[in-house]
């Protein structure tokens, strides 16, 4: 125990104190002797960065018994789960192969608290095949993965604000619930064609990138 809260760099008191919480799963015991291993220290890692991110020791809890029973992390949430999206199964090395040395305690706990990582057992969960591939496929771009996840989160803010207004748009004029859901690919097709022409605009408006070389013209 002692060693292995100075590799948390955190007291022995403060260690007893997250077991007796349930904040960590108990140790594999030989006999009088209790051994913890690299997934405790992971744990306490991931405890320390959603604390520094304002994490009650009771929200983490939640999460904690979430890692324990298999439940959702997105349930723990109160994200809930996409209804057309296709969630992922990973190991830690699959989830590594996608984001190599950026998997750090800071960014798995802001992926946790986004909603995009669960768990199910000893598998992680990713809620959605194509938010990984657009993640990974960014930090294989150079953008570090905690500027991705923190451009998510502003995302879901704006996205939630877009699903109210059709939301409210069809409810207004008495739509009834099945229509709703039969005329949500509509909403989408909206948001997809308003934000290219955004897109547009702006890559217009900006210009060519700093220092980035012109690209030849194809040749005939």
């Amino acid at each position: 125990m002692e060693e292995l809260a100075e590799a948390a760099g955190i007291t022995a008191r403060t260690l007893r104190f997250y077991r007796e919480r349930g904040l960590i799963p108990p140790p594999r015991r030989e006999g009088r002797i209790a051994w913890y291993g690299p997934h405790h220290l992971a744990r306490l890692r991931t405890i320390a960065a959603l604390l520094e991110r304002g994490h009650t020791l009771n929200g983490i809890a939640d999460l904690a018994a979430a890692f324990e029973s298999g439940r959702d992390v997105g349930e723990v949430l109160g994200l809930g789960e996409p209804s057309e999206e296709e969630p992922v199964r990973l190991t830690p090395e699959e989830l590594a192969d996608h984001f190599g040395d950026q998997v750090t305690p800071e960014n798995f706990a802001a992926a946790l608290e986004l909603g995009y990582l669960a768990t199910d057992g000893e598998e992680i969960v990713h809620v959605s095949r194509r938010l990984l591939e657009v993640s990974a496929a960014l930090v294989g771009e150079g953008v570090p993965l905690s500027a991705v996840l923190a451009a998510g989160a502003r995302v879901r803010a704006h996205a939630d604000a877009l699903a109210t207004l059709f939301a409210d748009l069809l409810h207004s004029h008495a739509v009834a619930e099945a229509d709703v859901v039969r005329l949500r690919p509509l909403a989408k097709s909206v948001v997809e064609a308003e934000v290219s022409m955004a897109l547009d605009r702006r890559l217009r408006a900006q210009g060519p990138a700093p220092g980035a070389a012109a690209r030849p013209a194809p040749s005939a």
